[in-house]
């Protein structure tokens, strides 16, 4: 079965006590901070714009577990860092079929050098396909899942200045924007405000689906309080 995310009316908003931006910037625009917390660790910022123009330390795609890079914002990447990363991939992608496994399974992820995009690394993250029926009935574990193989990759690290992301599974692996977005929030943010000590500062969550924006703008507005850190949007305006 295929899951659609839900429409949400594009009428612009004002800044509202919480902070939350309206109305949304063009798609095109190559940086828009849309909404930020500050937590414990760091800041949090969803920010509407061209991943491939973001320089950091970190970048993360949403990669499928071939690490084929042919849909998406991943295909995007892929063109944006040249042919050797497709070449790596392909390296990674031998080495796990020598053993009889996917390149990269469901809530896994592998890194490799980011190549001709303005990072330093790039990191693979497979979240579910809610294409896949298989995937859609478990895609609330399987998302939690991609997101801790993540976390895992990152806290082996000693620092990192800026990492940009986008919404995992909220491109074309179509997962629900409303579900998606409220879990997206609810596991960054609570990583980010742990006591953990999470080596980063800027955790950027880069899209240009205005739809997924929308569905953001509506569960904010109903959960803001609940979420961990506070808000600082204003501080971007």
């Amino acid at each position: 079965m295929t899951v659609s995310a839900s429409a949400e009316s594009s009428t612009p908003v004002t800044l509202t006590a919480t902070g939350i931006l309206g109305p949304a910037a063009p798609a095109d625009a190559v940086v828009e901070v849309f909404l930020a917390r500050t937590c414990r660790n760091g800041s949090v910022k969803v920010i509407i714009g061209d991943m491939t123009k973001c320089e950091c330390d970190v970048m993360v795609t949403g990669a499928n577990n071939r690490l084929s890079g042919r849909e998406g914002v991943d295909a995007k990447l892929h063109t944006a860092a040249g042919e050797d990363l497709r070449l790596a991939c392909r390296v990674i992608a031998a080495e796990q079929r020598k053993t009889n496994l996917q390149p990269c399974p469901v809530g896994t992820a592998v890194e490799t050098a980011a190549f001709a995009l303005p990072a330093k690394t790039l990191i693979h993250v497979v979240g579910p396909d809610c294409r896949r029926p298989n995937q859609d009935e478990g895609r609330r574990a399987l998302l939690k899942q991609a997101y801790e193989a993540l976390f895992e990759k990152l806290t082996e690290k000693k620092k990192i200045k800026k990492l940009v992301m986008p919404a995992l599974s909220m491109d074309i692996f179509a997962y629900p924007h409303r579900e998606g977005a409220r879990m997206m929030m609810e596991i960054i943010l609570g990583w980010m405000d742990s006591e953990d000590g999470i080596p980063i500062e800027e955790f950027h969550i880069v899209t240009q689906e205005m739809n997924f924006i929308n569905n953001l703008r509506t569960i904010y507005r109903e959960c803001e309080d609940q979420f961990a850190g506070h808000d600082s949007t204003r501080e971007f305006r």
